[in-house]
């Protein structure tokens, strides 16, 4: 830990002794991660439609804006590893810099987000498989309930094999996942009959309109915000292998800005493509929720070639439930190791070093709220409500992030041009943005959206309480000014 003069760093040195393994991933595996975390191919076949009859062909202005956003989150993400390089991330830097109880909701946003993830995600890995057998089956909620629990269990295998399993894996198929994506953006591009012919007007503030053409839309915009913060959503798991990654300080920071930045390109190409080669019926059509890249890849090159995208988004779906898994275990293990949720979650396997568990606890969850799911309705309204619900978690603990790194080492915005940029105002703008999102959104929801993404952070109350007030945690007190002093003071060498 980075602070051994802490009273609560230090009972955790004397109270548990296990740990991740350290220091096996360099920074081409932080950067796999980063990409795979936010699953291009598996964000665009999901989230596609949801985008469109949100923003219709708002998509790439959306994805922009939020993007100019969102990497303000990832220049705080940067720097709040400099000192403290805990698989908690935002849990234990909100805790640091703002209130412990507010560092604790942030990760229990992780855990909550993760869950409603694992249902939304295997629902599209369930289809895109029967796809490639059976576009009927594809659209059967329950053949897709079915396959997709068996997806799921199998990406649960690869996570407790442990991290540098997980990662070589995740190296072939993202370099596939990426190489197939480029190909069919070109072919989108280069196709010769396009439904609508590319235009300038995607990228300006007024293409968030009611339809009507009457102009700029707040209540438009922040929809479309929302999902694009779900597009983006997965790249910090760089953060929650801190503690498994080599020269961590720097690494696991930089790794998530190049990931960052290569998934929005990916996202920018791909959503051009798609405004032109598919059409409004296609974009509307509920059957095509979660395989509409199927229906992109057999528009643009009819037969087994367009199939091969459906490799793209398989390979994706793969890659993301095993860095969502990454992400709410190590999350779960440090609140654990803390004490501030059962102390089984904060142990590791003997041989595997994996936080194995924590694993086996969000499987069974996750397994229950996806069988569970299906007797809902249809797939798109599953995935709808899911996108918006995970959107709350994500503005939620992304602006504490931007928020905390801004409060934290404010003593050092002004000692130079680029302290004050990429540390002070840009992610304190990502911050606000998120927030903004948030207060803006919540209120248009749903009831379902409403219900899952709020009320699921409210239950997390009474956890909290009783590992506060009862356990007496010591997470739960509060940063004295001498330690506070010692992180600022780590904080300068690690610059």
């Amino acid at each position: 830990m980075s602070n051994p003069n802490s009273q609560y760093e230090a009972a955790l040195e004397q109270q548990h002794d296990h740990r991740l393994r350290g220091g096996v991933l360099g920074l081409f595996d932080s950067v796999v991660m980063g990409v795979a975390g936010s699953a291009p191919a598996y964000s665009i076949a999901a989230t596609t439609t949801s985008m469109f009859g949100a923003v219709a062909f708002g998509g790439p202005a959306a994805l922009l804006y939020v993007g100019f956003f969102m990497f303000g989150i990832v220049f705080a993400f940067n720097y709040l590893s400099r000192d403290d390089q805990s698989a908690g991330a935002s849990y234990s830097w909100v805790r640091r810099a703002i209130h412990p109880a507010l560092g604790w909701l942030s990760g229990w946003a992780v855990f909550i987000s993760a869950l409603i993830f694992m249902v939304i995600a295997t629902f599209p890995a369930g289809s895109s498989m029967l796809s490639l057998f059976s576009d009927s089956a594809a659209s059967s909620t329950g053949w897709v309930t079915f396959f997709g629990a068996i997806f799921f269990l199998l990406m649960v295998a690869a996570v407790a094999a442990g991290v540098t399993v997980t990662v070589r894996v995740q190296i072939i198929m993202s370099v596939i996942e990426v190489a197939l994506l480029l190909v069919f953006a070109i072919l989108a591009f280069v196709h010769a009959h396009h439904y609508v012919n590319f235009t300038w007007s995607w990228f300006l503030p007024s293409v968030f309109n009611d339809g009507s053409g009457s102009g700029f839309q707040m209540a438009t915009f922040t929809s479309g915000a929302l999902l694009a913060a779900f597009y983006y959503w997965g790249w910090d798991v760089t953060a929650n292998l801190n503690e498994e990654t080599e020269d961590a300080h720097k690494t696991s920071g930089i790794g998530g800005l190049l990931g960052a930045l290569i998934v929005f390109l990916l996202f920018e190409l791909f959503t051009l493509g798609s405004n032109m080669a598919l059409s409004t019926e296609q974009m509307t059509n509920e059957d095509n929720a979660a395989n509409i890249l199927q229906v992109l890849g057999q528009n643009i090159a009819p037969g087994t070639l367009g199939k091969l995208i459906v490799v793209a988004v398989l390979l994706s779906t793969v890659a993301t439930l095993e860095t969502t898994l990454i992400q709410v275990t190590r999350t779960l293990f440090v609140m654990g190791r803390d004490r501030t949720l059962p102390a089984a979650l904060g142990t590791t396997h003997p041989t595997r070093k994996s936080p194995f568990f924590a694993t086996m606890v969000v499987a069974v969850l996750s397994l229950v709220m996806f069988i569970g799911s299906s007797y809902i309705g249809s797939i798109s309204k599953i995935l709808s409500d899911g996108y918006a619900a995970i959107g709350i978690q994500i503005c939620f603990y992304y602006g504490l992030a931007g928020l905390a790194v801004v409060i934290l080492y404010r003593k050092h915005l002004f000692k130079s041009v680029k302290n004050f940029l990429f540390m002070g105002l840009w992610p304190g703008l990502g911050s606000s943005f998120m927030i903004f999102v948030l207060i803006n959104q919540v209120p248009t929801l749903d009831p379902t959206a409403k219900l899952v993404g709020i009320g699921l952070m409210v239950l997390g109350l009474f956890p909290m309480s009783y590992y506060w007030f009862v356990k007496k945690a010591p997470y739960f007190k509060m940063p004295t000014r001498e330690e506070r002093e010692v992180v600022l003071e780590e904080f300068e060498q690690n610059l």
